[in-house]
């Protein structure tokens, strides 16, 4: 059987109010993460999660810290290093909302328009990799790497043709 790495939570089952949860891979967690996250391999992987829950408005709150370690491969030296993220984040959920609902909403405001609760539950643990993923570079190097081009350009400059016809002239 294999473990991943997913917490749900079921809306009707949050408080109203503040909560707090910690989140940890483990090392077959880290496996999963790794393959999900497609580096060659994930140290840690921590987050701090805060729901804040208004019932009446539908309101949820997630906040928090997403806290890990890579193991990511240069694109420029193809060698592997490590590069610690920390990830700060913020969203908010409309609890009562449909897709329609918030599309109109989008069309008609400038804001931030609310996620949209999919089957009644959200996943902590898609939030936390999701938040990685967004700060994880799409090229990663290491640091103080600069790409300087390989290949020099020995070819001699080609003389202006109208150059060349002005000669004749002559």
């Amino acid at each position: 059987m294999q473990k991943d790495f997913s917490y749900p939570l079921q809306i009707e089952d949050i408080n109203q109010g503040e909560q707090s949860y910690k989140l940890k891979a483990d090392k077959e967690e880290l496996v999963v993460l790794k393959d999900i996250l497609q580096v060659p391999a994930v140290n840690y992987f921590e987050a701090d999660i805060k729901l804040k829950f208004q019932k009446r408005r539908g309101i949820l709150e997630v906040s928090g810290e997403v806290r890990a370690g890579l193991r990511l491969i240069s694109v420029i030296s193809l060698e592997p290093f490590d590069k610690d993220y920390k990830a700060d984040f913020s969203l908010t959920y409309d609890t009562n909302a449909t897709y329609e609902q918030i599309r109109e909403m989008d069309e008609g405001i400038e804001t931030d328009v609310p996620d949209i609760v999919i089957g009644g539950k959200i996943n902590l643990g898609d939030i936390a990799i999701e938040q990685l993923a967004l700060v994880m570079e799409d090229h990663p190097r290491k640091e103080g790497e600069e790409f300087s081009p390989l290949i020099e350009d020995d070819t001699p400059a080609r003389e202006n043709p109208f150059a060349v016809l002005s000669k004749l002239k002559k």
